[in-house]
């Protein structure tokens, strides 16, 4: 660094020697004003963009949190087959018997009488909310039988509940059939 500044000062006569032409100064602010006022006239839309990203990514963010949190309704719940293939089976075979027996309720015997309907469909959804219940307590403890069996224990409650509504059914059904079929012969 010193032999550079020793340079200059040896050499200062030849650096000092030539002076800008007339009007340099003027040109030189002249376009450093015309650069300044076209940079301020020319609006970025880099700072718009910018904020419509982050809109849509905060709208994105938002929607699916409310979808895990809110719409989702698995997300919560664990059913008997995810435990292993042997529940899943169990649970299959309740399923089946269940809609199989609602199936012959709601065609054969209900489909004449709303108000019934109506009174066994609303004991079925205060038996599935307990049955919700226990999907979400066995998603928070997977391993615990006493859940499993209560599960177990619901759908075997269930059928025969069903059953024995099923079998009221039948037997109001065919003492009312008896009973028209002696007025018919006593005719």
């Amino acid at each position: 660094m010193k032999n550079i500044d020793d340079f200059i000062k040896e050499k200062r006569n030849l650096f000092d020697d030539s002076e800008p032409i007339s009007g340099h100064m003027e040109r030189f602010e002249w376009k450093l004003e015309k650069r300044l006022h076209s940079r301020q006239n020319k609006k970025s839309i880099l700072p718009y963009l910018l904020k419509a990203a982050v809109v849509t990514i905060m709208i994105t963010i938002s929607s699916l949190w409310i979808w895990d949190n809110f719409i989702r309704s698995d997300n919560k719940k664990m059913a008997l087959g995810d435990v292993s293939p042997q529940y899943r089976e169990v649970e299959n075979y309740y399923v089946h018997e269940v809609s199989t027996i609602k199936g012959e309720l709601k065609n054969h015997y209900l489909k004449d009488d709303p108000e019934q309907k109506e009174m066994i469909d609303k004991e079925l959804r205060s038996m599935d909310s307990v049955y919700l219940q226990l999907q979400k307590d066995l998603r928070a403890n997977p391993d615990d039988e006493r859940i499993i069996n209560a599960m177990i224990e619901h759908y075997q409650t269930k059928v025969e509940v069903l059953s024995y509504i099923l079998n009221q059914l039948k037997s109001i059904r065919n003492e009312h059939e008896n009973i028209q079929n002696n007025g018919k012969t006593n005719i």
